[in-house]
């Protein structure tokens, strides 16, 4: 009666191991658990659940917020393909800098969350594209506000590529962004 025993256990523990299913199986990057696939619909309502606020949807982008690698109030744009309802692309604005200490500091904060989860980059440009190396704070902040300022990360994976960038917004919003 032992060995039977045995044996059941052992067939039930053989079976149940080929039935799972591995979390990370999705052929696509994910989002806060999330594969970036399915309807723009379905993956709004999955994001509400996990905490986010919809904002709104528009031609195929849905407008989140709600807080992500541990920053608040983060503004989370998720968009289609141009043909047909699937979720393709996710862009996270990260919350607005003031000042190149705490622009680039969240910058390279995500940067290196990012190189511990996927690796060393696969392309890497952190440089001031204006004649002359900016000396101060305020010099640093004017020329990302002037697009002089060129901080882009990328990983190239099987699922995908993510992109981190320092960006902004005219000439008053300077915020990091992930793609």
């Amino acid at each position: 009666m032992k060995r039977l025993f045995s044996i059941f256990f052992f067939v039930i523990t053989v079976l149940s191991s080929f039935a799972q299913v591995k979390p990370d199986s999705s052929k696509h990057l994910s989002f806060k658990g999330v594969p970036i696939d399915g309807t723009l619909n379905e993956f709004v309502l999955k994001m509400k659940k996990g905490g986010f606020t919809h904002t709104g949807t528009e031609e195929g982008l849905a407008v989140l917020k709600g807080d992500f690698a541990s920053y608040k109030s983060c503004v989370i744009g998720v968009s289609t393909l141009k043909t047909k309802d699937l979720v393709s692309k996710i862009v996270v604005l990260f919350p607005e800098r003031d000042t190149w200490s705490s622009l680039s500091s969240n910058y390279f904060t995500l940067k290196e969350m990012l190189t511990e989860k996927y690796g060393d980059p696969s392309d890497c440009v952190e440089k001031f594209q204006s004649y002359s190396e900016p000396k101060n704070d305020n010099d640093k902040m004017f020329e990302v506000k002037f697009d002089k300022c060129k901080y882009l990360t990328i990983y190239e994976t099987e699922k995908g590529s993510i992109q981190l960038s320092i960006d902004h917004d005219g000439v008053m919003r300077c915020m990091v962004k992930l793609a």
